[in-house]
């Protein structure tokens, strides 16, 4: 290296300069890595999607069910309409894996025969349709839906005061 690198590395701001570089690239890696769709769960018309390194943001939540639904359908058999023609796909994060029904309030699967059939309820996502046939993206603080000129339009949610 040479002398002016070894001087910036040992001063305060390349110091400062290095460690934001690391977590520059510390959160790139982070937004780079592949969604991991861990497990589904089905139950008639409703899908628990079970994932790893979802998409933060509520636009990269929706492209990336547009990017993977054929993915969806063809390997995991979602959407699965009802008789009514209805359908729920409700994405959470895997984050620690399955755990014990406890005193906690967990989401518990049984169609897994084996102690270890619980998540802790971390939600995502959830697509589902009308009986239009529109879609609707959920998130946490409101639903998207396509209006009549085919733009995606957000609809918060409103928190009643009493």
């Amino acid at each position: 290296m040479g002398d002016a690198m070894i001087k910036l590395l040992t001063s305060r701001s390349g110091a400062w300069i290095l460690v934001g570089e690391i977590i520059f690239c510390v959160i790139l890696g982070w937004f780079l890595q592949p969604v991991d769709v861990v497990a589904v769960h089905n139950d008639r018309d409703y899908s628990e999607v079970l994932v790893r390194h979802f998409p933060v943001t509520d636009k990269g939540k929706i492209n990336w069910w547009y990017r993977n639904e054929l993915f969806l359908k063809s390997h995991y058999k979602m959407p699965n309409p009802g008789k009514d023609g209805l359908y729920e796909i409700t994405f959470w994060d895997f984050g620690d894996g399955y755990k014990e029904d406890d005193e906690y309030d967990r989401l518990c699967f049984d169609d897994m025969k084996t102690k270890l059939h619980c998540i802790d309820k971390n939600y995502l996502f959830t697509v589902e349709n009308d009986r239009y046939g529109n879609l609707l993206f959920s998130v946490n603080d409101g639903t998207y839906h396509t209006n009549k000129k085919g733009k995606l339009v957000k609809q918060k949610y409103e928190i009643n005061a009493y």
